[in-house]
């Protein structure tokens, strides 16, 4: 459900889009730090003098472009899990249920570029650091606004919201290093819970 494959970045006949989406493919399994440029050029069957020509910044500059896709497309992912489920309680079962599945399918080595360069990078680059900070910032305003029909107040909402992604990125990161969906599934009841509680709280107020 979450997955971006290497056959979809075959299929990107332009340069540009290719190498972004090649970075992105070995941010997810490796890091920035351990990813090369040669290695992305090679990846994106790419000269390596490209890279420079699209982003004359460097690797800086395409690691913030692939921070930005990666949000938006991971974003949008997510809202259409959030948008085709009946509610609020089986869009959490969804989502947590879909990222344990897509990680266990790629054996546990794709996580999500995003956390893994705000986990390098948050405390010596401020440009980098930016990045991450919008992408997560706009998807918890995207999850605040997608569920403003449940009732809930803003505050707890949002509060939820956070809860929702703090716990499905952290869930990856023990996934990966226990190489099991067991903190996944585990996060997500407890996300679930918390939906219920608050639900349960508008609910007795009406």
């Amino acid at each position: 459900m979450f997955e971006t494959t290497m056959v979809q970045v075959a299929e990107q006949p332009d340069t540009r889009t290719r190498i972004v989406a090649s970075t992105c493919e070995l941010y997810r399994r490796q890091g920035m730090a351990g990813t090369g440029l040669k290695q992305i050029a090679q990846a994106a069957r790419a000269p390596f003098g490209s890279i420079y020509h699209f982003f004359p910044g460097g690797k800086g500059q395409l690691t913030e472009e692939v921070i930005r896709s990666w949000g938006l497309m991971y974003g949008d992912l997510v809202a259409q899990v959030f948008d085709s489920a009946p509610d609020l309680p089986t869009a959490i079962e969804w989502a947590f249920a879909g990222a344990a599945e897509s990680l266990a399918v790629t054996d546990y080595v794709d996580g999500c570029p995003v956390a893994t360069v705000a986990l390098e990078v948050a405390s010596t680059d401020e440009t980098l650091r930016l990045a991450t900070a919008d992408v997560f910032t706009d998807w918890i305003d995207l999850g605040v606004k997608r569920f403003e029909y449940t009732g809930l107040p803003q505050a707890k909402l949002r509060e939820l919201v956070i809860g929702f992604v703090t716990s499905l990125e952290g869930a990856f990161v023990l996934c990966r290093a226990m190489r099991s969906t067991e903190p996944l599934h585990a996060a997500g009841k407890v996300v679930l819970a918390a939906a219920h509680a608050a639900l349960a709280e508008v609910a007795e107020e009406d």
